[in-house]
């Protein structure tokens, strides 16, 4: 694996020093909202520029200079974003970086951590290595872990989910109790904390909600019980009552809504009043089939659209030239949903490759 990942970065540096590239939403420095931006990150400085007609700008918006860095993974100083990076420069200069999901988080984690200490191949042999042994430390209990997960001021947050058909008030995601855990350093890694979550679950202080979850639990390894995912329910066992709706009280976004997450990243979507491009974070779900999109600017969790996959057709366009339809000096990568009722959405991935990926999964669900 490491051997791959040098060859990886090797190659990668002889067509241009790139090491990744894609879509992050950055606080602003004087104004503190939230821009997405196309971030590239290299050996020795993360640039960042501005979407400019459905296409990366010619200059740099800004960039970062990664010498002296230190990096925050999970970064948990804002509430409603659970998936940021924060980056502290040499000049203490704080920049905040949204990931569209947690894996997509940890991949940029991964690979600025490593170009921060590219001159210091003992620490970059040290990201590497991960424990598969964990033991908690002998001043700190379960039940001292439990109490802070439930402080007012620093504890985890539950909220409202819906799994099959049943609304559960105080719930929480797998992923963001590993994210608490390591914040509150209660764990070094992913692995210890999944294993310390594990350990909550087997004392009955957790107890998990829905297929995602409770089918881990037959595992045999303690480590493998709790799932860091996105998607798995958990909630404290004290609060395992649940109140089951009838059909009648779900609204119809309440009902799409709880579909089973299959992908999610930003893409580029062209408007259809004003016909322009704007970055938008996409979640496909099925059952119900489902693509909404989202703000990433904007604070609340909800979506600005979305259409139902049933009877839709997805098809990718011509990479040479703009495309009928397609307004403005936008080419490549770019593929068409077109729903049942003969709404058309103009789609712009990343690169071929992601469109593909897109592609295939929403004609699995069409």
């Amino acid at each position: 694996m490491e051997e791959q990942r040098k060859r990886r970065r090797q190659r990668m540096e002889q067509e241009g020093g790139v090491l990744k590239e894609g879509f992050l939403v950055k606080r602003g420095h004087i104004v503190h909202n939230w821009k997405v931006r196309w971030f590239v990150l290299k050996q020795n400085t993360l640039l960042y520029y501005k979407l400019e007609g459905g296409r990366k700008g010619t200059s740099p918006k800004g960039q970062i200079l990664l010498d002296g860095c230190t990096i925050t993974c999970p970064c948990l100083e804002y509430e409603t974003r659970p998936l940021l990076i924060k980056l502290r420069t040499r000049t203490s200069t704080d920049y905040f970086l949204e990931a569209c999901s947690r894996e997509d988080r940890d991949a940029w984690a991964f690979e600025i951590t490593g170009a921060i200490h590219a001159g210091q191949p003992g620490k970059v042999q040290q990201l590497h290595l991960m424990k598969n042994s964990f033991q908690l430390p002998s001043h700190i209990s379960l039940h001292d872990i439990i109490d802070k997960m439930h402080d007012s001021s620093c504890g985890i947050r539950p909220s409202p989910n819906m799994k099959q058909g049943s609304t559960y008030k105080k719930t929480f995601i797998g992923s963001s109790l590993v994210d608490w855990l390591i914040s509150n350093h209660f764990a070094a890694s992913r692995i210890e904390a999944v294993t310390l979550a594990s350990m909550l679950m087997e004392e009955n202080f957790l107890k998990p909600i829905g297929n995602r979850s409770t089918e881990a639990i037959r595992s045999g390894d303690l480590a493998e019980q709790f799932l860091d995912d996105s998607t798995a329910l958990y909630i404290f066992n004290e609060s395992c009552k649940k109140k089951t709706n009838s059909k009648e009280e779900f609204n119809f976004s309440a009902a799409e809504l709880s579909g089973t997450v299959i992908k999610q990243g930003y893409l580029a979507k062209q408007g259809h009043k004003r016909k322009n491009w704007k970055v938008r974070r996409f979640v496909l779900r099925s059952d119900p089939a489902f693509l909404h999109y989202y703000n990433p600017s904007k604070e609340e969790n909800r979506p600005v659209g979305g259409f139902s996959l049933r009877g839709s057709l997805v098809s990718a366009l011509e990479d040479n030239g703009v495309p009928t339809g397609v307004k403005g000096n936008v080419q490549g990568n770019l593929f068409k949903v077109i729903t049942k009722d003969d709404v058309h959405y103009y789609i712009q991935a990343s690169s071929k490759a992601e469109r593909a990926e897109w592609i295939e999964a929403i004609k699995r669900l069409t």
